[in-house]
């Protein structure tokens, strides 16, 4: 899997101050997205141990308490994605004792396939949905058009 960007303090994407990672790869493509430079899984680069290590160290690390982990991109849920956000998911819900996930995706929930949804069941929180031109709202809370919904998971 390739990541475009790595956060290890953000308080943007997500409530607290957080870990964000931004990986390569979306078949959504949708006009007016604001992070069009993800949406080839060719681009950005290789996430590699050492940056997995920096996160789970970042996310367990009490100088800075972060609430949680945040994927975001392009799109985590993408097909070539899925194994690998998968993998994470479970080792920061192993490692990383009381710290949430949320997680973006331009599928709907509904729609998910059975591995995309092996990946959901351990995330806390997912925005779901295309980003849509027409209903942008740049008062909306981690979300930018009114058509995405925040799903509180657990």
């Amino acid at each position: 899997m390739n990541i475009h960007q790595y956060y290890p303090v953000d308080v943007v994407n997500g409530p607290g101050t957080r870990c964000t990672l931004f990986v390569a790869g979306c078949e959504h493509q949708c006009p007016g997205c604001y992070n069009r430079s993800t949406w080839r899984l060719n681009s950005g680069v290789p996430l590699t141990i050492a940056l997995e290590e920096r996160l789970i160290a970042d996310l367990n690390d009490t100088r800075i308490p972060r609430q949680g982990l945040s994927l975001t991109g392009g799109d985590p849920l993408h097909p070539a994605n899925v194994a690998e956000v998968g993998r994470l998911v479970r080792r920061v819900k192993r490692e990383c004792a009381g710290k949430d996930i949320w997680l973006w995706t331009g599928y709907r929930l509904a729609e998910l396939s059975a591995a995309q949804r092996r990946v959901v069941a351990g995330v806390n929180v997912l925005i779901d949905g295309r980003f849509e031109q027409a209903l942008k709202d740049p008062a909306l809370l981690w979300r930018g058009s009114s058509n995405q919904v925040i799903h509180r998971l657990r």
